[in-house]
């Protein structure tokens, strides 16, 4: 397990892994298994019928984290995985996922997951999940990971999801359905630059009385990149929802965000906004003032701006 260099970079990238991670984990590399470990709470099992796993977590279980990272690092891999979480009652625990992909050759590299959640009751998640692409070959760097949850009664998700850099193409699928009293919050960062394209079409649906539901998004699209933002608030009972689009354009990139939101209840209260736009010229000359060249001024706001 992280027997190579490039091995321990891209872990650290993804998952702030230095060395061997405490708690349960799955380290997935070039479409096999490159260490697990379960604990007394969590237990985690390959699928027999499709690629993935299983991750099972008692009731009752505060306080532990599961990592279960990805990582590429060869041409020509073209995976999809299925990853299923079932959550008891009165959890609270972290997951931290992600996926780097290093490719040096020339076809492309390529993961497609798809992550299910079963919240249990009154149960709170965070899950964190970061995406990576480095190497300097001409085959491109792809992820399209899809995350579908279902929060219980009272149960909490906090999903911060962040594209780093390098990732060529990606289509990011999320849907989140609240149960009564349950609350999604959900935090999106992204980075492109050069010709990459990325597209994310999120979708959280408001069935429960007293649901709750926050998106925020942030963005930079640098160079000729492209990004797509189709951001959903659906209410269907007495509850409350949040969208907020903001993104910085730079170069020749382009960006469309399309925040929309849906109430079928007289009691359901949503709001969306969003805004996009160059980075502000009295913020570039402050930096300079103090001593920054304009270089580092731009990435100064830029690490603001998505932090």
């Amino acid at each position: 397990m992280m027997e190579h260099e490039i091995d321990r970079e891209l872990l650290e990238k993804i998952a702030d892994m230095l060395g061997k991670p405490v708690g349960a984990f799955n380290i997935r590399k070039d479409s096999g298994c490159d260490g697990r470990q379960c604990t007394e709470n969590i237990e985690i099992t390959n699928k027999e019928d499709k690629p993935g796993i299983d991750i099972r977590i008692k009731a009752g279980t505060v306080g532990e984290t599961c990592h279960i990272p990805v990582i590429i690092t060869k041409s020509g891999i073209n995976e999809m995985v299925y990853n299923d979480f079932f959550i008891g009652e009165n959890c609270d625990v972290d997951i931290v996922a992600g996926c780097g992909i290093h490719n040096c050759g020339e076809q492309d590299s390529r993961h497609d997951g798809i992550h299910t959640f079963y919240v249990g009751k009154n149960s709170k998640v965070k899950y964190t999940e970061k995406h990576y692409g480095g190497g300097d070959g001409k085959g491109g760097r792809i992820m399209n990971p899809q995350t579908v949850v279902y929060l219980e009664e009272g149960a909490t998700i906090q999903m911060d999801t962040t594209q780093i850099r390098g990732v060529d193409s990606t289509k990011r699928n999320t849907k989140i359905v609240c149960g009564p009293g349950a609350e999604a919050i959900v935090t999106e960062r992204l980075l492109t630059h050069g010709d990459q394209i990325a597209e994310s079409d999120m979708e959280i649906v408001l069935d429960g009385v007293d649901s709750k539901g926050r998106v925020i998004s942030r963005s930079v699209a640098q160079d000729e990149s492209n990004q797509v933002f189709y951001p959903r608030m659906v209410g269907n009972a007495a509850c409350f929802g949040h969208v907020q689009c903001d993104s910085i354009i730079m170069g020749n990139a382009k960006i469309k965000s399309i925040p929309a939101i849906t109430a079928n209840c007289t009691e359901a209260q949503l709001v969306h906004e969003a805004a996009i736009g160059k980075i502000a010229g009295d913020q570039m000359l402050k930096l300079q003032t103090l001593g920054l060249t304009e270089e580092e001024a731009e990435e100064c706001i830029l690490k603001g701006f998505l932090a």
